[in-house]
C-alpha cells in the first residue's frame, strides 16, 4: 500500500469512525447501528486485495477499541475487522465486481466480523447476552450493514481504487 493510499484509507478510516460514533449510533435498530467502519475495510479489501483489507481492518478496528463510548476489551474489533478484511480481498481476484457481488461479500464480512467480536466477548465474559440474543444481533447487523452498503461502498471502493490500473476480466 503507497503513502496516497494509507493516507486515503486512514482518511476514510477516521471520517467513518467519526459518523459511526456521532451519528450512526444514534440510529441503532435493537440497540444494533450500521458498521460504517466495516465497510470501509470491506471496499479496502475489495479494491486493493486481502493485505490492504487487513491493514485497513486492523486500524479501524483498534481506533473501535479505543475510542469512546467503548465498552469492552480492547483487540476484539480489531480481530473481527482484520478477518474481514481478508475476506473481502480474497473476493477482489475475481476481476470487476458488481453491485449484488459487493452486497453479498459485505453480508458475508458482516457476518465474519460481528460473530466473531460476538463470540469473542462470549468467552471471554465480556458481553450478558445469550446465544439467541447474540444471533438477533447478528442477524440485525447483516441487514444494515448490506442496507447501508449499497450507498457507500461502491463510491469507498472507487476513491480507495485511485492510481490503480482497471483490472480487466478475462
Amino acid at each position: 500500500m503507497t503513502g496516497l493510499h494509507a493516507g486515503t484509507a486512514l482518511g476514510a478510516v477516521a471520517v467513518a469512525l467519526v459518523l459511526q460514533v456521532s451519528v450512526l449510533s444514534h440510529l441503532a435498530w435493537f440497540g444494533v447501528a450500521p458498521d460504517l467502519c466495516l465497510l470501509v475495510v470491506v471496499a479496502a479489501g475489495l479494491s486493493r486485495g486481502p493485505t490492504s483489507g487487513m491493514l485497513v481492518g486492523f486500524a479501524a478496528g483498534l481506533a473501535l477499541d479505543l475510542v469512546p463510548p467503548a465498552d469492552h476489551l480492547a483487540g476484539r474489533w480489531a480481530l473481527a475487522l482484520v478477518l474481514a478484511g481478508y475476506v473481502a480481498g480474497r473476493v477482489r481476484p475475481a476481476g470487476n465486481v458488481g453491485l449484488p457481488v459487493t452486497l453479498g461479500t459485505v453480508a458475508v464480512c458482516s457476518l465474519v466480523a460481528t460473530s466473531v467480536f460476538a463470540l469473542s466477548g462470549l468467552v471471554l465474559g465480556d458481553l450478558d447476552l445469550g446465544v439467541p440474543g447474540l444471533l438477533q444481533v447478528v442477524l440485525i447487523s447483516v441487514l444494515l450493514d448490506v442496507a447501508l452498503a449499497a450507498l457507500v461502498v461502491p463510491w469507498l471502493t472507487r476513491l480507495l481504487s485511485v492510481g490503480e490500473p482497471e483490472r480487466v476480466m478475462a
